[in-house]
């Protein structure tokens, strides 16, 4: 498939910006088989244009070495998990530039960061920026209840390191639980969050409707599929660890190959728009 070089860094007008009807999005039933070839053609996708996949994946694991560094220096170092923690739940909105990249793959154009990086920043300013602020809101709320637990389980002792908090929260009854608590609530804040970007975040890139639509297809595209999408969530929290853990090194391989097939998924996840199919 032909490449183009980065000097044409005129965004190209997106498909979603032609003015026509909206259709309602219409969700499939897949299998574990659609999630492990979604996984297979995202890798795919990584290994054709791996220079957008290693520039989307080290700006994010910069930004969370960033912030890790950032609480370390203030102060709060035994944030540091929480916070990592956290961090990954942005990861559907980062990896959007990553979806328009599968997206191009898919109908030939042009592979060139201008065109890219200009689709993403327009539609940051149109429904999918509400979609980040979802995502953003979350993250918050989630910091705050970390926040209320330390209260609660370990009132309001300071930690000079992340050594020091580590200690406690390993070895006394009050630190596990509340590593067993902030744990179980970061659970449940992680599986609404899944359920409500999995799909809205591409389908928001790849079709005219808006964010509560967008929402609300992406959990009846997972209370559709439990099973299967169960497993991918599973999938994506072990790879997100794993990545995290090396001081967030392993996001420059883990983000794109995770973005590439988010994207594949949501295509085997969501019927084409009608206008979509009929030139196909």
């Amino acid at each position: 498939m032909a490449d183009t070089t980065d000097a044409d860094f005129t965004a190209t007008p997106h498909r979603a910006d032609a003015a026509r009807p909206r259709s309602e999005p219409i969700v499939r039933t897949i299998t574990r088989d659609d999630v492990r070839a979604a996984l297979s053609e995202g890798l795919s996708d990584f290994r054709a244009a791996p220079r957008f996949g290693l520039f989307f994946g080290a700006v994010y694991a910069l930004g969370g070495i960033a912030l890790v560094i950032l609480t370390a220096y203030s102060g709060m170092g035994y944030l540091a998990y929480p916070l990592a923690a956290g961090f990954a739940l942005i990861g559907p909105f980062v990896a959007v530039g990553l979806y328009e990249v599968s997206r191009r793959r898919e109908t030939g154009e042009a592979l060139a960061f201008g065109p890219v990086l200009g689709v993403v920043f327009s539609q940051s300013k149109r429904e999918l920026g509400w979609m980040a602020f979802v995502t953003l809101f979350v993250m918050i709320i989630w910091m705050y209840q970390v926040r209320l637990l330390l209260a609660i389980f370990l009132g309001f002792q300071s930690f000079a390191t992340l050594g020091d908090f580590l200690t406690v929260v390993f070895t006394t009854p009050e630190g596990l639980m509340f590593l067993v608590v902030g744990n179980l609530v970061g659970a449940v804040l992680a599986a609404a969050l899944f359920s409500l970007t999995v799909v809205s975040f591409p389908l928001l890139l790849d079709r005219d409707v808006d964010f509560i639509t967008a929402m609300i297809t992406s959990v009846k595209a997972v209370v559709t599929n439990p099973k299967p999408m169960l497993g991918w969530a599973a999938f994506i929290v072990a790879t997100l660890v794993l990545a995290i853990v090396p001081f967030f090194l392993g996001l420059l391989i883990v983000l794109p190959a995770l973005g590439h097939a988010t994207w594949r998924l949501y295509r085997r996840l969501v019927e084409p728009a009608p206008e979509s199919a009929e030139a196909a």
